[in-house]
């Protein structure tokens, strides 16, 4: 080690540095909790610390040893979290601390810590000194050393040129593209962590500042309010109801929904607004729509509503807490009277599996509150998709059920997408196992926030493209479940002659509030489900910001979920997806 150390110094500086980004984001990987992301990131971005080294060799072991010792202190904090919690450190992490006091988070880690805890930190910690006390000055020509700091300055902050230049993303997007790919090396994990985390807190605060001056629902009552009630909500993610076989896909992907399909309502024309997750759960979840979305701001949320009424409302969520895109979610949350925040990791391609959420769910069910409401935000089946079930999980694989023009390239996400259903499938139908049971009226609705297109046409795609929309973007699951105190309450018998209604999510809240038998002077019951009064209307997708682009689905796609059928008969025909425009 020490004639290596002496026969490349440089290299060996490098090599001192990238043990504090590396090990932490090898460990990740190696657990199988996410991909190689960080661990690259690590090697690029270790590069930036020989710059110095580049311009004042001679001064190397101090510099290494001042260095040195705050990346270990901010790799530390990474190595401890993925040691006790299994997870990467992200701003989500700094979010949930900053959230919980002292005593709070003291007790919650001691719950975690072994004593083998504390010999793998020693372990840890001993390594780079080690490594540094093999550390000695490079010598290298001053022409040299100019050239490679260039070089590795246009390497470490390629991705802000690459963006600002090549791909003119513009200066605040290739600021952001540069910072998340410095925010896996250390100490950017803290830095930049709680930079991020403060510029969200201050946007979310700002929403809720907003939704605190919106005006309460004017005349507001509810039948039976003196009821024990316990109302669950549960959204999905990433999943088309063509991929269910609840909804007759030819494979068993939903084999326990299946199984309590008498106990279910099972909808089978419902359809998102948006196939984005924040934009579909804004509209579901206020009175807002594609029309008039500024009434997010302007009117109570779901969530607000149901406080109003006097339920204690609990978000679990095995989302993650908060990046770029999720602060509009965790500011919902923030609504509720209680926050269950699981899912921590840095980046979406993570093993963070949904069935986390069953134990919070049962601590919330067993809650003293006398009418409650729950909210569950499953990862579903979001993209990657062998990252959302565990490895018991795995069931399909091959071609049998799988159409002909999934080629052999796309055939195993093909698959690994059927998986994740089949696993979601297990979620949810625990989840209302874990219902039955409770006291009072108990009720429970899932839908999906969106649906997804897995190479289910002739067309290869995967993915969503609302400028390019297909039905696999916008067809999702809509069940409800009721215990026999809520059906017998609210004539859920009835709900089934509804089922093949047209319907859109965004419409949602006036069906839970229908569902939560709730009135107000602003209600519309023919916006709602599961009313008698219910009238079908357009159902906008597009996008609100460009106008032009608001179709009615119904127009777009007149045959909507049999394209499968269409499509199977068409291969080799050279027909156009019926419907589709443009």
């Amino acid at each position: 080690m020490r004639d290596f150390a002496r026969r490349y110094p440089l290299f060996w500086v490098y090599l001192f540095f990238l043990y504090f980004s590396a090990v932490p984001q090898l460990l990740i990987h190696l657990s199988g909790m996410s991909g190689t992301v960080g661990l690259r990131q690590a090697l690029i971005m270790s590069l930036l610390w020989l710059i110095p080294v580049l311009a004042w060799p001679r001064v190397v072991r101090a510099y290494t040893a001042l260095l040195g010792g705050l990346l270990w202190g901010a790799s530390l904090v990474g190595f401890s979290y993925w040691l006790v919690f299994g997870q990467d450190f992200s701003q989500s992490v700094i979010f949930i601390i900053f959230e919980s006091n002292a005593a709070e988070s003291l007790e919650f880690v001691s719950s975690y810590l072994k004593a083998w805890h504390v010999l793998a930190v020693l372990g840890f910690s001993a390594l780079p000194l080690l490594l540094w006390r093999q550390i000695t000055v490079p010598v290298l020509t001053v022409p040299y050393r100019s050239r490679l700091a260039v070089a590795l300055m246009l390497v470490v902050g390629w991705p802000f040129w690459g963006s600002l230049l090549v791909k003119q993303k513009g200066l605040d997007n290739s600021r952001y593209h540069q910072v998340i790919r410095m925010e896996p090396a250390a100490p950017w994990n803290l830095v930049f962590g709680y930079m991020k985390y403060r510029n969200q807190l201050a946007a979310m605060e700002s929403i809720l500042d907003r939704n605190r001056q919106v005006p309460a629902l004017e005349q507001l009552t509810e039948q039976q309010a003196d009821a024990e009630k316990t109302l669950v909500l549960v959204l999905g993610e990433s999943t088309n109801r063509q991929r269910m076989s609840l909804y007759g896909y030819d494979r068993e992907t939903t084999p326990r929904l299946d199984a309590m399909q008498g106990e279910l309502v099972v909808f089978d024309d419902v359809v998102t607004a948006r196939p984005y997750t924040i934009e579909a759960l804004q509209q579901a979840l206020s009175f807002a729509d594609s029309n008039n979305t500024e009434t997010f701001f302007e009117k109570p949320t779901l969530i607000n509503m149901m406080k109003q009424a006097s339920y204690e409302v609990t978000w679990i969520t095995n989302q993650q807490t908060q990046t770029r895109r999720n602060t509009m979610l965790t500011t919902l949350s923030q609504m509720a009277d209680h926050q269950v925040y699981l899912n921590n990791n840095r980046a979406q391609n993570a093993s963070q599996y949904d069935e986390d959420v069953l134990a919070p769910f049962g601590e919330a069910l067993s809650g003293k509150a006398h009418k409650k409401v729950i909210i569950v935000h499953l990862l579903g089946t979001h993209r990657k998709y062998d990252y959302r079930y565990p490895a018991g999980f795995r069931h399909f694989s091959g071609r049998d059920g799988v159409p002909s023009w999934v080629d052999d390239g796309n055939l195993e996400e093909y698959n690994q997408y059927d998986d994740a259903v089949r696993y979601n499938d297990f979620v949810v139908s625990s989840l209302i196992n874990s219902l039955k049971g409770t006291p009072g009226q108990a009720l429970l609705m899932y839908f999906s926030d969106h649906g997804e297109e897995v190479f289910d046409y002739p067309e290869p795609f995967c993915g969503r493209n609302e400028y390019d929309p297909t039905p696999a973007m916008y067809t999702v699951p809509f069940i409800a479940w009721a215990n026999s105190d809520y059906a017998e309450a609210n004539d859920v018998e009835s709900w089934r002659k509804y089922r093949h209604r047209p319907y859109s999510t965004a419409d949602f809240i006036y069906t839970w509030a229908e569902a939560a038998q709730l009135d107000f002077a602003s209600f519309e019951p023919q916006r709602s489900l599961i009313s008698d009064a219910f009238r079908a209307m357009p159902r906008l997708i597009g996008d609100p910001g460009n106008p032009q682009t608001l179709r009615d689905y119904s127009a777009v796609f007149p045959r909507g979920d049999v394209w499968s059928e269409l499509a199977q008969e068409s291969v080799g025909a050279g027909r156009e997806k019926p419907g589709k425009e443009g």
